[in-house]
């Protein structure tokens, strides 16, 4: 029997690193490269592109007919081992080794503020739930899985996954990032009253209304 290293990919992981190696291609293309035959092709494209790792386009050369290619979207990219996390790691470290702490510090509020601070002559209009609204909207964007209640005369929201938080193991300072972005957009002073680097199961923040 043989043996090999590697398990045998699936079709599918096939046709996603053959996009990636060849960047786009068109379904004759992927099926000789791949070895099956282009009906089975579409239907993996297909799938691919309702999961949005796959897009497409037309092109024409010449005065044929035009013809249609596929290639990978950013999201179809970052299924391939990427060295992004390293490389973020060691930039705030050497960040953190050059530049006093209060600085470090600041740089992160600053993110947060200059994030919020797109919608300044909008949230002057807003309610309380609206502003609400826009918090959970903008953690969406960034990453985070986020919610919010209100509590008697008090709001919570609750994140229950974040983007930073193998950051944060080693640069807890980026947990700023979020309490910053909430207080400036609320306008308000929050508590933050669980955290998932403290073990919890959740990042927790209190605002009174």
């Amino acid at each position: 029997m043989l043996k090999t290293s590697e398990p045998i990919k699936s079709t599918r992981d096939r046709v996603l690193k053959t996009l990636l190696t060849h960047h786009q291609c068109t379904v004759n293309q992927l099926a000789e490269q791949v070895g099956i035959n282009p009906i089975s092709v579409r239907h993996h494209i297909s799938r691919l592109e309702a999961e949005g790792l796959v897009s497409s386009s037309e092109e024409r050369h010449g005065v044929g007919r035009p013809y249609r290619v596929y290639y990978l979207t950013d999201a179809g990219r970052e299924l391939f081992p990427t060295r992004y996390m390293r490389l973020t790691m060691r930039l705030l470290q050497q960040l953190k080794d050059t530049v006093p702490q209060p600085l470090v510090n600041q740089l992160f509020s600053q993110m947060a503020q200059d994030l919020a601070s797109e919608y300044a002559n909008e949230l002057a209009s807003l309610s309380t739930e609206e502003k609400l609204d826009l918090v959970k909207q903008l953690l969406t964007s960034e990453g985070f899985t986020v919610d919010w209640t209100r509590i008697g005369d008090q709001y919570q929201i609750r994140e229950t996954n974040c983007p930073y938080y193998y950051i944060g193991q080693n640069h807890p300072e980026v947990c700023s990032v979020d309490k910053v972005l909430i207080s400036t957009v609320l306008s308000s002073p929050v508590e933050k009253i669980e955290c998932m680097l403290q073990g919890d199961n959740y990042c927790t923040y209190l605002i009174a209304n």
